[in-house]
């Protein structure tokens, strides 16, 4: 039951997401708009057809999912031929709406698999929905990366089916609603509901435009102008110990990256998290001498920065520009970049759609095809994308996953390179835009649970369980820090003196708000001498703690919390 619930609001989260964007215009038309009732002589729509047109879209999505790359692999086939198959559907569908006697020779075998009499000139909808599940390509989070995982190495079981249709399911229901949604703007729409040969023609349209959109990757450049606001909420989902169990997250604890626990996400200061993991299973390597591999023990003495990616990630394709910007900063001072390309899906996995994509995004820094997910499992990462620190000693310094926390990670590379060789001349920081959501504008949203703390700037390790805090002589900018006798809990934190604790915040923002639960006061004093206390009291919930408190320089918020509340993050506005 726990991976059903965790399943379908996984795929709820990703059916609003942007990544599903490119596909609402073929949904709205051809699932929508063309079921509905049109007035003249217009044969009568199949009512079915929003719903078939979704069932066909979580059949072949499930099926590609998990079973795709290993049919394809049995039968020696490349492995985006379901892609390249799916983009050639979409394009003969789109031929038929603009040609109604070929839509209707198409759509005959599709209409006995659905039990759907012929309707003229109509068709059930279900080619449709399976075409558009071979080329959907939704966000990656936490939820879809244990199926695909799964899926890519066999370990398929009945869980894993579970999660995979609640999933799809999940993702389902938003597009289902908005086929709906265009069935009934059509209908009440007079002007739309005479036009029906011209809906038919936009429909076509549409997925004649999706077609050629996706041979040239142009709804990927799309979403990379659209923030994942999602990816928050899917991480959310998962972080929980009881979530991480469920889904396998993070992958077998064995002798070799048992320590990785060490490192916490997003680390202001370097952490020391054992001997970094090896690279195997790799298929292919790219931008090495006649292929060769690369072994990190040959890179002893030198910095590694490992980076995690899939050409078709959004969230990667925001965060490569930094990457790359590093790599060609701090090549001459000692930084070695190793991007390990671990495909989302099976059409990631052909070693020329990586090549391209490598090109595209200027990497010419050595890359692993870890189509078998090996070393993604080695690493016990969950993360696309994800960067994994090793400093010259073969030791994993600093984890970050997903887009952000750049500045952070570059101060680390700089540090690393100067204590590998202490003489080294470094160039000045680089200067790429971050474009993850609201990044710049002010201190991103502070999490003080274990699972997912970000921002924290005291010394030494930040854990869960009970300790002593004391604030630095020396804290951060857009940081945290503690003070007293603390209990960190996976979601939150709270006091465990009978005095309370407190906390330093240093923010860049308009307004502060905390998200508390419990029962107790939370007194607040602002630099500037204001002062707030609010009362908690029951479940989660946000409160105002400092407003009008911005004016573009960096301000300090001193927190006193009483025992018994619980304290789960700062949010900025």
């Amino acid at each position: 039951m726990e991976l059903v619930i965790i399943g379908l609001l996984g795929g709820l989260i990703t059916g609003i997401s942007p990544c599903i964007l490119p596909v609402l215009p073929v949904i709205f038309l051809t699932g929508g708009a063309q079921s509905a009732r049109m007035d003249g002589d217009a044969k009568p729509a199949s009512r079915w057809r929003p719903y078939l047109v979704i069932a066909g879209l979580i059949t072949s999505f499930t099926l590609v999912t998990l079973l795709g790359s290993l049919l394809l692999g049995a039968l020696g086939l490349p492995q985006d031929v379901l892609r390249w198959a799916g983009i050639a559907v979409l394009v003969l569908i789109g031929v038929g709406l603009l040609v109604p006697r070929f839509e209707q020779v198409l759509e005959k075998p599709f209409q006995k698999l659905a039990r759907r009499t012929e309707v003229q000139n109509r068709g059930s909808g279900y080619g449709v929905g399976l075409a558009l599940g071979t080329v959907f390509v939704p966000c990656a989070g936490p939820v879809l990366a244990a199926i695909i995982v799964a899926g890519s190495t066999g370990r398929i079981d009945a869980g894993t089916v579970v999660l995979t249709v609640s999933f799809a399911v999940g993702v389902a229901v938003p597009l289902l609603f908005f086929a709906l949604a265009g069935r009934g703007l059509v209908e009440r729409i007079r002007a739309f509901r005479t036009r029906e040969r011209g809906l038919r023609i936009a429909a076509g349209i549409a997925m004649l435009a999706l077609a050629v959109g996706l041979v040239f990757n142009v709804p990927q450049l799309l979403q990379r102008l659209v923030p994942d606001y999602t990816a928050g909420i899917q991480r959310d989902l998962t972080d929980s110990p009881d979530a991480r169990r469920a889904l396998d997250l993070g992958g077998l604890v064995t002798d070799e990256n048992k320590d990785l626990d060490r490192c916490t996400n997003g680390a202001a200061e370097l952490e020391s998290c054992g001997t970094a993991p090896s690279i195997r299973g790799i298929e292919a390597w790219l931008n090495t001498p006649n292929g060769d591999a690369v072994d990190l023990d040959d890179l002893r003495g030198e910095v590694v920065l490992i980076d995690f990616w899939a050409y078709s990630c959004i969230n990667c394709q925001r965060s490569i520009p930094h990457v790359v910007a590093w790599d060609a900063a701090y090549r001459d001072a000692g930084l070695r970049v190793i991007g390990v390309h671990s495909p989302e899906y099976a059409f990631e996995k052909d070693a020329g759609n990586v090549a391209a994509g490598a090109r595209d995004f200027g990497i010419t820094y050595p890359v692993a095809l870890d189509n078998s997910l090996s070393t993604w499992t080695n690493y016990r990462n969950r993360y696309w994308p994800a960067h994994y620190l090793i400093d010259a000693e073969g030791t994993v310094r600093h984890i970050a996953f997903g887009e952000g926390n750049y500045a952070a990670t570059e101060k680390l590379i700089r540090e690393l390179l100067a204590d590998a060789d202490p003489e080294v001349a470094l160039p000045d920081p680089t200067e790429v835009a971050d474009e993850t959501p609201d990044a710049g504008t002010r201190t991103r949203e502070t999490f003080l649970g274990s699972s997912k703390d970000v921002n924290y700037g005291g010394d030494g390790a930040y854990r869960a369980g009970e300790g002593d805090y004391a604030l630095p002589a020396a804290q951060p900018e857009d940081s945290f820090a503690l003070d007293g006798s603390w209990r960190i809990e996976s979601q939150y934190a709270t006091p465990s003196g009978d005095d309370g604790g407190s906390i330093r915040l240093r923010f860049h923002a308009e307004e502060v708000r905390m998200v508390l639960a419990g029962e107790g006061e939370v007194r607040v004093r602002l630099d500037d001498g204001r002062e707030t206390t609010v009362t908690a009291s029951g479940t989660p919930r946000s409160y105002a703690v400092a407003e009008d408190a911005g004016d573009g320089e960096p301000h300090v918020l001193a927190v006193e919390v009483s025992p018994g509340v619980e304290v789960y993050s700062f949010t900025f506005g």
